[in-house]
């Protein structure tokens, strides 16, 4: 491995605590000790424009920039992403010749992730949704998930799905232009205890649904051949920094905090971040007390369901569909879904690995301070 080679490492939203290991990584001088040099990409910054920062996604050049695409064009080395945006990734459609991406860790075992409501909207069950406005991250399964799940509960699954900027949808529900949106409870959740906001939070795995790992870290299939040295170290480095987080909440808050205003100027509430942190830390690890190695049977179950519930189909989303390749947001939810992708032609191994995961000691930070 090349000393000091660069890793762009690009985040699924502005810092937060889905990503203090990272951060606690690069602080304390891990990423260096492996000879890494990591650039943390938070969403918030002009990289992301015209994806997370504006109206419907658009901007005059036509791109759509995120973290994966950059990690599929090579200018990004790891992203995060979530499960269905992985399956996405392994199942484009006819004619598209993009790199099939891979799950290389699980940022967090625990499932925190929602669709949620403001409590005194009345719109106490997923059923509740029908007729109303769900604030969308426009992914390609996103809508028909929240309409299995209304359905589950009762409803018809008959709701508009509004297409937002992405980092301002958690204020559109506070502003209550919209009805609902998924969120991460540890996260937004928190913020809106501090804000004395109260919520209906409708966890998706009690309404039928088994959820995957979310969110996940992902890597370009030839970055995972060409450099399986890079990806260890890596992840070595990252899961010392997830692991010690979880034991050390108060200070990993106060390191994020800062470390987010050195890297890009983000500014982050000290108070509403060791809330967080405290909150959501067991949830990196697993039962033996280790970040980032997954399970066939929880991917397996997944996968299962998106085949049994006829959402494992071949159409993408598009805001410019293509006849027999693409459909909108509100053709997909009513049908329009292409042909059906068989199950098995979807293997959980080939959407995840543990394999970078090694028993290798740690290398000593080349920081002794930093590294206590």
């Amino acid at each position: 491995m090349t000393p000091d080679r660069e890793v762009v490492v690009a985040l699924d939203w502005s810092p937060n605590t889905n990503h203090t290991g990272f951060y606690i990584a690069k602080v304390k001088g891990w990423y260096e000790s492996e000879g890494l040099k990591v650039r943390l990409l938070g969403a918030q910054e002009p990289d992301y424009r015209g994806s997370y920062s504006e109206e419907n996604g658009t901007n005059p050049d036509g791109d759509y920039p995120t973290p994966c695409a950059k990690v599929a064009a090579k200018t990004a080395t790891f992203a995060m992403n979530s499960p269905e945006g992985v399956i996405g990734w392994n199942t484009p459609p006819p004619g598209l010749d993009r790199p099939a991406l891979k799950t290389i860790a699980a940022v967090l075992q625990a499932q925190t992730s929602a669709i949620v409501t403001l409590k005194e909207s009345g719109l106490a069950r997923p059923r509740d949704l029908d007729g109303k406005i769900y604030a969308s991250y426009a992914a390609r399964f996103e809508g028909r998930i929240v309409q299995k799940m209304i359905r589950n509960d009762g409803g018809t699954g008959d709701f508009q799905e509004k297409v937002l900027p992405m980092l301002g949808i958690w204020n559109t529900l506070l502003a209550k232009a919209a009805d609902a949106t998924w969120v991460f409870t540890g996260w937004e959740g928190v913020e809106a205890k501090r804000q004395g906001v109260e919520l209906n939070t409708f966890m998706v795995q009690d309404y039928g649904i088994p959820y995957g790992y979310a969110p996940c870290l992902v890597a370009h299939p030839e970055t995972l051949a060409d450099e399986p040295d890079m990806v260890r170290a890596f992840l070595r480095a990252t899961a010392r920094g997830f692991e010690w987080a979880a034991a050390h909440p108060d200070e990993a808050a106060d390191i994020l905090v800062k470390a987010a205003m050195d890297d890009s100027g983000f500014v982050l509430d000290a108070d509403m971040v060791r809330m967080s942190q405290r909150e959501l830390g067991e949830a990196y690890l697993d039962a033996e007390g280790k970040w980032g190695r997954m399970e066939a049977l929880r991917w397996d179950a997944y996968l299962d369901w998106l085949s049994e519930e006829g959402l494992l189909t071949t159409f993408t989303q598009s805001r410019a569909p293509q006849e027999g390749v693409s459909a909108s947001l509100d053709e997909l939810r009513a049908g329009k879904v292409g042909a059906c992708i068989p199950r098995e032609a979807v293997p959980s191994a080939k959407l995840f690995t543990n394999e970078f995961f090694d028993t290798r000691p740690m290398a000593p930070s080349r920081n002794s301070v930093t590294s206590l």
